[in-house]
Order: structure tokens, then C-alpha cells, then sequence
């Protein structure tokens, strides 16, 4: 029958049934629809709430899991787009607008983390991730500065768009990687011996090793869009068994095995930006999309959010 939409799961490889990338919910949950361009969702488990930012409407809104209500946590907050927790479960935020990371400390005041390196203000900070060692990477495109509409529109003083790392002892900001036209999402691998980074222009997802010392060696492409030139890679995430699963913007969000086989992917009606997994199992994934927050209760298990372990304040009531 023509107009269907298309089935949620879509599998390209034997191994995303079998391994259990099918075994959920049978359609996802619209949870709020009314943004202009939600991205960085990231689930509070001791508040059990999301929070994700609206980048052009410049202000970041909370989902509470137990009332499913919706309302803003900040407003006028730097045009935020990626967000994550350190290893005590306080928010960590990229402003695109404000060009720079900050930390939202347990009584409410924000810290500033990154704002330059070498003297000169960052471009546009998008993505962060939390090592286990307490250190903070984050990818610097220039998105929020080409334009008005998701910050402010300036030159770059850097002149590059690059990968950095905030060191946990000295707050010093080194850059790791460069050679991006836009690097946007990145994330460990489940054993941090890896750092994935996605390129938004280029089309490629790339693969580093990371050494004892916190740099980066060995970069390669790990996937590439191809001829699925709909699949801009945008924010990453691992689920338990080592799949990186990918939101590949108007592609719908992408499945590869550990071996960089694309083997599956969700349909999703509206380009994703951005996926995050939650909830007290961790098998609720989370979608920003366009205008709106999906959900979706899954048979995998996403990773914890920073790195091998267990931290505290995953688990409030233990």
C-alpha cells in the first residue's frame, strides 16, 4: 500500500536480528514535539529526567521520566547543543553560542571549563565526552558561528575545526586530533583503548587509538556514508556488545558491528541529530530529532556514559 511509512527496523546483516537490535518496542514514542533543532539529550538517573537543548530557540528542556511532563531547565543558555555527566553525575555542556564548555556544579552555578586554547576563543564546542580518568573531549566545528541562527556569527580565530581534551588535574586544553571538516559526535569505545569521532562534512566516521598519556594515534575511517549520502554522521553511541550505533541525520540512526559493518538501522521520520541511552536499564534509547524527543525500549543495553565501571550515582538506590 503506498504512503506506509517504513518499518522501524531495518536490517542489512544477519547479525542485527540476531543480535536482539530488533527485539523492542514496535514504534517509537513521541515524548514532546515544538523544537526548532533538538539535539544533545543526555538521562539524569538520580533525577530519573532527560535534558536535551533547542539550539535556535536557545534554551535547554527537561523530560521527567515518572510524570512524562516537559519543561525548560535554562533559558537564554548559550545556544547548548551536546551535553554528558563527569564521573560525579554533573552536567558537562557545550555552548555553541558562548563558545565554550562548562560544568553545571550540584548547587546550580556553572563552572567554565574550555573557552581557548592557545589564547584563542574556541569556534563553536558541540560534543563532549567524559574519559573514566575524569578527563573531558570535545569536538569544536564552526556551526555556531557560520550564521545567526545557532549562535553568533564571527570568524574563526583558530582558522581549524579540531578534537580536544580538557585535562582533569590541570584543566589544560590540548588539542588531539585535526584534519576535520566538521567533526561533530565522538565517543569511547566500551574499553577506552579507542575514540570514534564523526565528521558531519566529510562523511566519514574515524577511529583513533588512544595511548597511556591521553593522545591519539593512528586515525583511520572506521565508516563512510557513501553512496547513503543522506547519512551526514552526527552524535555516537555503544551498546553493550560493542555496536556503534550512529545518528546519521536524514538516514535514520545507523548500526555497525565492531567490524564497521553497517548491519541495520532505525527509520526515523524526522532527521536525527543526536541519541543518548537512559533509563534504570540503560535500553532506552533516546532520540532528538528535528522537532522533537523519541524514545525507544530496546533489547541492547547502551554503555555507560563514562567509560568501563560503575560510578555512584548511576545507581542512587544501591
Amino acid at each position: 500500500m503506498s504512503g506506509e511509512s517504513p518499518a522501524l527496523y531495518e536490517s542489512f546483516d544477519d547479525r542485527f536480528r540476531a543480535g536482539r537490535c530488533t527485539n523492542g518496542d514496535e514504534g517509537l514514542e513521541v515524548l514532546y514535539t515544538g523544537c526548532r533543532w533538538a539535539e544533545g539529550p543526555v538521562y539524569l538517573p538520580a533525577w530519573r529526567q532527560l535534558i536535551w537543548s533547542d539550539i535556535p530557540n536557545d534554551r535547554m528542556l527537561r523530560w521527567d521520566e515518572e510524570t512524562g511532563s516537559v519543561s525548560v531547565f535554562r533559558r537564554s543558555a548559550g545556544h547548548t547543543n551536546g551535553n554528558t555527566l563527569d564521573l560525579e553525575g554533573r552536567l558537562v555542556t557545550c555552548e555553541q553560542g558562548n563558545r565554550r564548555v562548562t560544568r553545571t556544579e550540584h548547587d546550580g552555578t556553572i563552572t567554565v571549563l574550555a573557552d581557548r586554547w592557545q589564547g584563542k576563543r574556541l569556534n563553536s564546542p558541540n560534543d563532549a565526552t567524559v574519559k573514566s580518568d575524569g578527563s573531558i573531549w570535545f569536538s569544536d566545528p564552526d556551526f555556531g558561528i557560520t550564521s545567526d541562527y545557532e549562535g553568533y556569527r564571527a570568524q574563526s580565530e583558530i582558522g581549524s575545526n579540531n578534537v580536544y581534551r580538557i585535562d582533569p588535574a590541570t584543566g589544560r586544553v590540548s588539542l588531539v586530533a585535526d584534519g576535520f571538516g566538521a567533526p561533530n559526535g565522538l565517543v569511547f569505545s566500551p574499553d577506552e583503548r579507542q575514540l570514534y569521532v564523526s565528521d558531519t562534512q566529510a562523511g566519514f566516521i574515524r577511529v583513533f587509538d588512544v595511548r597511556d598519556d591521553g593522545t591519539l594515534s593512528d586515525g583511520r575511517v572506521f565508516a563512510a556514508a557513501g553512496a547513503r549520502a543522506a547519512a551526514r554522521f552526527d552524535n555516537l553511541r555503544f551498546d553493550e556488545d560493542g555496536r556503534l550505533w550512529a545518528a546519521a541525520m536524514a538516514d535514520g540512526v545507523h548500526c555497525y558491528d565492531p567490524d564497521g559493518t553497517l548491519i541495520g538501522r532505525l527509520h526515523v521520520p524526522e532527521a536525527v541529530a543526536n541519541i543518548s541511552w537512559g533509563a534504570a536499564k540503560r535500553n532506552r534509547l533516546f532520540i532528538t530529532a528535528e522537532t522533537s524527543l523519541y524514545s525507544l525500549v530496546m533489547g541492547v543495553t547502551g554503555t555507560h556514559p563514562t567509560g568501563p565501571g560503575r560510578r555512584p550515582w548511576l545507581d542512587p538506590a544501591r
